[in-house]
């Protein structure tokens, strides 16, 4: 079986648009590249394939250590809109609020983002 690898995003284009986001001033690209840079950075930090985190329409990341899948859905999954994800990623909200809120789903196994967040803290 082969992979493609993930074009990475570099880090002075991610965190200026995280930075336009935080601003209110984002463009859709600039949101697409925030969610997509905040999912890479995650990938970093928890690597593995037991839980998948869905952030429609822009990306998805298979993170965290344990059972992985090769087929279908994974033991966990973790699905957000992108200001809901890119709100988890800078502090500005913490993972239990937003479930609490509705404003992520979560299921499975590990299906909790709370020793990983913030990624990206922002003043």
């Amino acid at each position: 079986m082969w992979r493609v690898a993930l074009k990475r995003i570099a880090e002075s284009a991610g965190r200026a648009a995280v930075a336009a986001w935080a601003r209110g001033e984002a463009t859709p690209e600039d949101e697409a590249r925030a969610t997509r840079y905040c999912l890479q950075l995650l990938r970093d930090a928890a690597p593995g394939k037991s839980v998948e985190v869905r952030v429609p329409p822009y990306g998805a990341a298979q993170v965290i250590e344990g059972p992985s899948h090769t087929r279908g859905t994974p033991p966990a999954v973790i699905e957000m809109a992108p200001n809901a994800w890119l709100r988890l990623a800078t502090g500005a909200q913490n993972f239990a609020d937003t479930k609490d809120r509705g404003e992520l789903s979560a299921s499975g196994e590990r299906a909790d983002l709370t020793a990983w967040l913030p990624l990206l803290p922002l003043p």
